[in-house]
C-alpha cells in the first residue's frame, strides 16, 4: 500500500516555514511518501481572528523569542539566516505564482529559492525581478508565468487555495494535512511524515 500523500501547505513569509520548505524534499524521500504543494495566505485567516498583522510583531516577546529560535533552528540544519529588513513581506506575487505552478516539476526549487531570497538574502519577494530571478533556469519562460501571475485565473486559484485552508482549519504555517489530520510547525514534520506511512 502507498503512504497517504502529505500536503504541505505554505505561506511564503512565514518564518517557521522556512526551514520546513529546505528540507521537506529531502524527508519525504527518506519515509517514500510524496508531497503536495498547497500555497496560501495567512492574512485573510489572521484578520478572522481580529489581526492586522504578524503576531510577532503584535506581541514582541513573542516575535523576539520566534527569531532567536529560528537562529538555532537554521544553525542545527546549516542554514543560512538573514532577518528581512521587512516582516512580513507581501507574499502575493510568489504565491501566485505557486498556485500557477501546481504539479509542475519546478515547483519545490521555485519555492526553496523564494524562501532563500527572502529569510537568507533579505530581497523583496514582491518585487517582479526578484521573482523573474527565481524562476529563471526553471520554467521555460519566465516573463509569461510573472504574466499570468496578475490574471483572474492565477487570483482565482490562491482564493480558492486560501478559502480551503480556512475550511481545513488551519491558522498557520508551515502546516502539514494528511487525510483528516493536520499537524502544525517545522517540529512536526517528521510526525506528519511517520502518521501518513503508518499503514503503508
Amino acid at each position: 500500500m502507498k503512504p497517504t500523500p502529505l500536503e504541505f501547505w505554505f505561506e511564503f513569509a512565514s518564518t517557521y516555514t522556512y526551514p520546513a520548505a529546505l528540507r521537506i524534499a529531502d524527508v519525504a524521500q527518506r519515509y517514500g511518501c510524496s508531497v503536495i504543494w498547497r500555497p496560501f495566505l495567512l492574512g485573510p485567516i489572521f484578520r478572522g481572528q481580529g489581526w492586522n498583522d504578524s503576531p510577532f510583531n503584535i506581541y514582541p516577546a513573542k516575535g523576539r523569542y520566534m527569531w532567536r529560535d529560528l537562529e538555532r533552528i537554521c544553525t542545527k540544519l546549516g542554514l543560512p539566516l538573514r532577518t528581512p529588513s521587512q516582516f512580513p513581506r507581501s507574499s502575493l506575487l510568489a504565491a501566485r505564482i505557486a498556485c500557477l505552478a501546481a504539479g509542475e516539476p519546478f515547483l519545490p526549487e521555485f519555492v526553496r529559492r523564494v524562501y532563500k531570497r527572502n529569510f537568507a538574502e533579505d530581497q523583496d519577494i514582491a518585487d517582479a525581478n526578484v521573482m523573474l530571478a527565481c524562476l529563471h533556469g526553471l520554467a521555460s519562460n519566465p516573463e509569461a508565468v510573472l504574466a499570468a501571475a496578475q490574471t483572474e485565473d492565477a487570483k482565482s486559484r490562491l482564493r480558492q487555495n486560501t478559502t480551503r485552508a480556512v475550511e481545513l482549519g488551519l491558522f498557520g504555517s508551515p502546516s502539514f494535512v494528511v487525510g483528516d489530520e493536520l499537524f502544525w510547525g517545522n517540529d512536526r514534520l517528521e510526525t506528519a511524515f511517520e502518521w501518513a506511512t503508518a499503514d503503508s
